[in-house]
């Protein structure tokens, strides 16, 4: 089963990228975040006929969530429960005894921004719902743009984004707890190249000069951990003409 995360930065501008993306590398599962479409406007036509069927839900200009499978989720959750929010960024189904739970974690702008406290917030009621979703789902997993690098390995210059929003020490000790609950942060289950990154900000020439982030993660329960065979990220779709800023994270599990 292959799972993948992908912040696409408007499906509206990127929705060629993502149909060749899917014929391509046929997931078995695709999570987008950064949907930015109201419900109305989704591309259902063109996501059914690249053989995908597609839950979503999104709102006009911001965030917007999707789940994009080759199978027919159920039970489908789209916003996190006892939190309430405007703001379209979770969305979760269950695929066969998998539950996959999309999220697109708030940015927080900056450590003195209410909206980084919102931030915090949201992480908190996240973490309080997935000790109940880890109950019934042995099998889940979390995956999406947490607007986290969890640690200096995961940042181009780690003494710059020192403290920063995104590097800050109450956001990675957030991404701890998720860990804390049982989940596994797949990349790290594998030697991987140094200085792998998801996110390069289209300023700078940030790209060029692989000065990126890690802030795309896809985290496994301990079942789905002791199967994944492998996570990468798929630099090659940031190259296109007008990418998103983030290049896809793919886990691979495998046969149980």
């Amino acid at each position: 089963m292959k799972l993948v995360t992908w912040n696409v930065n408007s499906l509206k501008v990127r929705l060629p990228q993502v149909i060749d993306w899917l014929t391509d590398n046929q997931p078995d599962v695709l999570c987008l975040q950064e949907t930015k479409l109201q419900d109305e406007n989704f591309p259902v036509e063109e996501v059914l006929a690249a053989g995908y069927r597609p839950v979503y839900v999104g709102q006009k200009t911001y965030n917007g969530v999707a789940l994009l499978s080759k199978q027919i989720g159920d039970n489908v959750v789209t916003a996190l429960p006892g939190f309430e929010d405007v703001q379209k960024r979770v969305i979760a189904a269950t695929y066969e005894d998998i539950r996959v739970v999309c999220i697109y974690v708030p940015n927080g702008e900056n450590v003195t921004s209410e909206k980084y406290d919102y931030k915090l917030a949201w992480l908190d009621a996240l973490n309080c719902w997935l000790q109940i979703e880890l109950v019934k789902y042995s099998k889940l997993v979390l995956l999406g743009d947490f607007n986290i690098a969890p640690e200096d390995r995961d940042v181009h210059d780690p003494e710059a984004w020192s403290g920063k929003v995104l590097c800050s020490q109450p956001e990675r000790d957030a991404f701890r707890h998720l860990l804390d609950l049982g989940l596994v942060d797949s990349f790290r289950l594998f030697e991987q190249p140094e200085k792998t990154y998801t996110w390069w900000d289209y300023r700078m020439m940030a790209f060029r000069r692989n000065r990126g982030l890690r802030i795309d993660h896809v985290l496994l329960s301990n079942d789905l951990a002791h199967i994944c065979s492998g996570c990468r990220v798929d630099k090659a779709t940031r190259k296109h003409e007008r990418p998103s800023d983030h290049a896809p994270v793919i886990a691979e599990l495998s046969a149980q």
